[in-house]
């Protein structure tokens, strides 16, 4: 079969193809054949060397992938052949709260990934996909759509009338864009171009933030809540961003911390800031195989589709991580494997 290496800190460069042979399966084991995989910024991270496990051996890269049961272990009840389905980021959070041994081996970060032809692993990490979900829109949920879901609903405890705040058009803003409206929710997106802002409205964003013409948002966003706040604010994680962040959030909201796309993970923290406003800055791990599936259900029953922005070949995968470095998608970049050429 054929797969891809990435040689950590060599950047996109170092992405390869490589032959390897078919993996055994255990009685355990599952074997999917991949039929989309797609791209996080995490992933140019680990090109870079500079995610939380930097260095190594070259590993298959890639946390979020779909595609099909080719074939099931001898003592596997949860999956048949032919079932669709997609792979958990943290393969050992099944439910409940994070600890370190969970989320010890993230895929394409602390073992290899799903950019390959066919990948094994355990029962337990696998969920069904949505029905009505393309295998390029089902890659894009066990990161960005469960990192959303979580950040709202989990961590967040979001209900229908509330506000949040969605910084930037990455995938899981998008996520979020989407899900806060279809659960009801009041929704502001930043971005620095006003061409993504108008394809935010289109998806429902209440009200929009060209942070590049307004520097300080975060007064933008008092304005548009009557002086108020929002109930939470999805902070990506970029450079300087953090304090506004907590500026716009209620006496009593939240700011949830998803990572770091915007060059840092996070600005300069003050705490007496959040101690004199009673707010949460909550740390979002992405989330657990629990969640993946109680939002592939949600995502069935309102049927909507994620915002995928690109789609490139198998053959093109260093074009589809250097597309990725332009930060000019909105919604997910996505990479198909035709498993019939």
């Amino acid at each position: 079969m054929q797969i891809y290496v990435i040689s950590r800190g060599a950047g996109i460069a170092g992405l390869q193809r490589q032959s390897r042979s078919q993996e055994p399966l255990g009685p355990k084991d599952v074997r999917v054949g991949m039929r989309a995989v797609a791209l996080n910024y995490r992933d140019l991270l680990v090109a870079r060397a500079e995610y939380m496990s930097p260095g190594g051996e070259p590993l298959i890269p890639c946390s979020d992938g779909a595609g099909e049961v080719l074939a099931v272990g001898t003592g596997v009840a949860r999956f048949r052949v032919g079932d669709r389905v997609a792979g958990s980021f943290y393969p050992l959070w099944i439910d409940g709260e994070p600890t370190s041994d969970k989320v010890a081996r993230g895929l394409g970060g602390g073992r290899d990934g799903v950019l390959a032809e066919e990948v094994v692993l355990h029962e337990d990490a696998w969920f069904h996909i949505p029905a009505h979900f393309n295998f390029a829109e089902a890659a894009t949920i066990p990161c960005a759509g469960v990192t959303a879901w979580n950040a709202l609903f989990v961590a967040g405890g979001l209900q229908r009338g509330a506000s949040v705040l969605i910084l930037g058009t990455g995938g899981v803003s998008t996520w979020a864009l989407q899900l806060a409206k279809a659960a009801g929710l009041n929704a502001i997106v930043t971005s620095s171009e006003d061409r993504k802002l108008e394809r935010a409205r289109a998806l429902g964003a209440d009200a929009t933030i060209n942070y590049r013409t307004k520097r300080e948002w975060h007064e933008e966003v008092l304005q548009l809540t009557q002086g108020r706040g929002v109930d939470l604010v999805l902070e990506v994680g970029g450079r300087d961003t953090l304090k506004r962040s907590i500026a716009a959030a209620r006496f009593g909201g939240a700011i949830a911390m998803i990572g770091g796309v915007g060059g840092g993970f996070g600005g300069e923290l003050e705490p007496f800031a959040l101690i004199a406003r009673a707010q949460r800055l909550l740390g979002i791990l992405v989330g657990s195989r629990a969640m993946a599936e109680d939002l592939s259900r949600f995502a069935a029953t309102i049927r909507f589709h994620p915002a995928v922005d690109r789609v490139f070949d198998f053959a093109q995968a260093r074009e589809a991580y250097a597309y990725l470095e332009t930060a000019q998608h909105f919604g997910k970049v996505v990479i198909e494997i035709d498993r019939l050429s």
